[in-house]
């Protein structure tokens, strides 16, 4: 297993010498390499049995070191970046061929973000380079919240995770484009709609998912635990399940019908922040409970990062 703590220098020396490391993010944990070498690219791609056609995000430590590797930035894009960087909105932006074609799936927009963390943003700025980062797990599994689920799923494949402890957040940063004359959403995150709406005015949403995704996060089933799971209570599916074998993400009140031990109360009080920051984590213990052949979750309410967590629930149903 991969040794876990809290030593930046011993992150550099491995990320220097192309080798891979867990780092933490605001929104999820990541599988970061050298985003300027093609070795340390494939590896990531090799790790995770992510497809090649699935793009990565690249992580930099500030404005200045993304303008090294981009074409330009348009005018929103800019605003967004002074406003709400550090933070969990990635843009995506025309890149420079200092980022490998290995990076972006050969599309000329790459994926960038600045994550709010700490420890990551000062490993950040120790480097010489950004880093390549997708969610550290496997391909189509559940994120990783946590640096102990970082090893449970990739501890094999990689030396180190550097442990921040719980994400704040707890889905994925929003994905935006600019190539339009409105900006478009192509993943719904941890920057919820309405506060860009504030800035940008008007914004569409991308609500097509695809086999050959613009940008990382859009396949249509992702985010899935390995067991079934279904939305709402509205299937006949459960006439299949005995209580004993439903599990039961929990938007409020608890269900009388399912044992306690075989629910995970998102949030109790309604919060969709609350329910966003536990939604992996809940997703992960349901599922590993041996009992247990089908997960049910709740509605949540469409406002906030509750988008959020519904295109998140929507890709995990997905056949």
């Amino acid at each position: 297993m991969a040794g876990i703590g809290k030593n930046i220098e011993e992150a550099k020396k491995l990320l220097d010498a192309n080798k891979l490391v867990g780092i933490p993010t605001e929104t999820v944990y990541g599988l970061a390499g050298n985003a300027f070498n093609e070795d340390a690219v494939l590896d990531i791609f090799r790790v995770k049995q992510r497809p090649s056609f699935d793009p990565l995000i690249v992580h930099a430590s500030n404005l200045d070191q993304i303008r090294g590797f981009v074409k330009e930035i348009p005018d929103q894009a800019e605003m967004l970046a002074q406003e709400l960087w550090p933070g969990p909105l990635t843009m995506l932006l025309n890149k420079k061929s200092v980022i490998p074609d290995l990076v972006t799936s050969g599309l000329g927009t790459v994926a960038v973000r600045i994550p709010r963390h700490p420890l990551t943003l000062a490993l950040l700025n120790s480097l010489e380079y950004p880093l390549a980062a997708p969610s550290a797990n496997p391909f189509g599994y559940i994120s990783p919240t946590k640096a102990i689920h970082v090893n449970e799923q990739l501890g094999d494949a990689i030396d180190y995770i550097l442990d921040g402890g719980d994400c704040l957040i707890g889905v994925e940063s929003t994905i935006i484009s600019f190539e339009g004359k409105i900006p478009t959403i192509l993943r719904l995150g941890g920057q919820p709609i309405e506060r860009l709406k504030e800035f940008l005015g008007e914004v569409k949403i991308n609500e097509h998912s695809t086999s050959q995704p613009a940008a990382p996060g859009m396949m249509k089933s992702h985010y899935a635990p390995s067991k079934k799971l279904i939305l709402n209570h509205q299937s006949d599916l459960l006439k299949k399940y005995s209580a004993a074998e439903t599990g039961v993400l929990v938007f409020g009140q608890m269900h009388t019908e399912i044992p306690v031990a075989n629910q995970y109360v998102l949030s109790a009080t309604g919060n969709v922040n609350e329910a966003a920051k536990n939604l992996f984590s809940a997703m992960r213990e349901l599922d590993q409970k041996p009992d247990i052949r089908i997960i049910i979750a709740d509605a949540i309410p469409n406002i906030g990062l509750g988008k959020a967590i519904n295109d998140r629930l929507k890709r995990a149903s997905a056949e």
